[in-house]
């Protein structure tokens, strides 16, 4: 049988009786608390070689015959990302200062990681200069989160196929950039 021991912390003039077990559970939690802290980094990561720069969909197959669709204008620089989606719709299902006539344009800036061929994009819906967006503005808002299943085509075609969207993105690149880590 394990006996308890004192403790005497003369600052706060009174003695604890512990047994080894409690304190062994005390200086776990002690442990795991400060030991899950981490300092977050300095700079941008790298990110991935072979998806830095600016990638444009120029159509979505059978566009012609949809009621609406999304065209994508993708930049990848380092870690982070920043998008443009345009979208074209022939019904009008909002007010037309928004929908302007059917064409509309939403833009998201964040980070990306990628784990296999999975790539992850984590963000916030932003105006087109990427400044903050006004939750009492036109269309989404707040936070955006998806993944896509990517395919790299050729060194210059990339398709990104949404796990929530049927239609795939089939981007082609435009100007191939390399990443300067950048201070955060």
């Amino acid at each position: 049988m394990l006996k308890p021991f004192s403790i005497y912390f003369p600052f706060l003039a009174f003695r604890f009786k512990l047994s080894a077990f409690s304190l062994l559970i005390a200086l776990s939690f002690l442990l795991l608390a400060f030991g899950s802290c981490t300092i977050n980094p300095d700079k941008q990561k790298p990110g991935e070689k072979y998806i830095q720069g600016e990638w444009r969909q120029d159509s979505v197959p059978a566009q012609k015959r949809l009621v609406s669709y999304s065209l994508y204008d993708l930049k990848f620089s380092c870690d982070s990302f920043f998008v443009k989606i345009s979208s074209y719709s022939k019904v009008n299902y909002g007010a037309d200062s928004c929908m302007s006539s059917g064409r509309w344009a939403e833009y998201i800036k964040g980070t990306y990681t990628q784990r296999q061929d999975t790539l992850h994009l984590k963000g916030e819906f932003c105006n087109a200069d990427g400044s903050y967006k006004d939750e009492k503005g036109c269309f989404r808002s707040g936070d955006y989160e998806e993944y896509f299943k990517v395919k790299q085509k050729t060194d210059s075609l990339i398709q990104f196929a949404s796990t929530s969207n049927v239609i795939p993105i089939n981007a082609h690149l435009i100007k191939r950039t390399s990443c300067t880590p950048k201070p955060l």
